[in-house]
């Protein structure tokens, strides 16, 4: 399904929702590993079912590999809200754990991305699948941990076929 219009129905979900979770800097919950669990406590309360969460990952930071390192994880859920809204409640949660949007790749108390929703294919105000998790070893290793069967639904490759490729690519 390919959409530019934010209120169109979707269809019935097919499959999980699976939200990328990262982190280098504290925030008033206290560590990244800490403000994941605040953070998804804080998804629950308004109505977002957690249903797996991924190991948690330690990442070096970048570009700027001197920042503090990034802890990374992948949630699956289940929610009743469009993606729109869906993407509209996870930027509302990182406002709320001290996200600050200042310049791309800046240490962040909490990054919440919707990396898929069922497998949809949207290319309007939200882009699905995101546009580059098929190129991120630290969304893929954990959404691995959760959904070691997903599959991206434009390239057609399987998680493992995915970080393959981008073990290929290593200098």
């Amino acid at each position: 399904m390919t959409s530019n219009n934010p209120d169109a129905p979707m269809p019935a979900l097919s499959g999980p929702v699976f939200i990328g979770i990262g982190a280098n800097i504290p925030s008033h919950a206290g560590s990244p590993a800490q403000t994941f669990h605040a953070a998804l406590a804080a998804l629950a309360e308004a109505g977002v079912e957690i249903t797996a969460v991924s190991p948690f990952y330690e990442t070096q930071a970048w570009p700027d590999p001197a920042a503090p390192p990034f802890l990374n994880a992948v949630a699956a859920i289940q929610t009743r809200l469009q993606p729109f809204a869906l993407l509209t409640l996870l930027h509302e949660v990182e406002t709320a754990f001290g996200r600050k949007r200042s310049v791309a790749n800046a240490p962040r108390s909490l990054d919440l991305d919707l990396l898929d929703y069922a497998g949809a294919v949207l290319d309007g105000p939200v882009l699905l699948p995101h546009p580059r998790i098929a190129g991120r070893r630290f969304v893929l290793e954990p959404l691995k941990a959760v959904a070691p069967q997903w599959r991206h639904p434009v390239l057609g490759q399987d998680v493992d076929a995915l970080l393959k490729g981008l073990q290929s690519r290593v200098p």
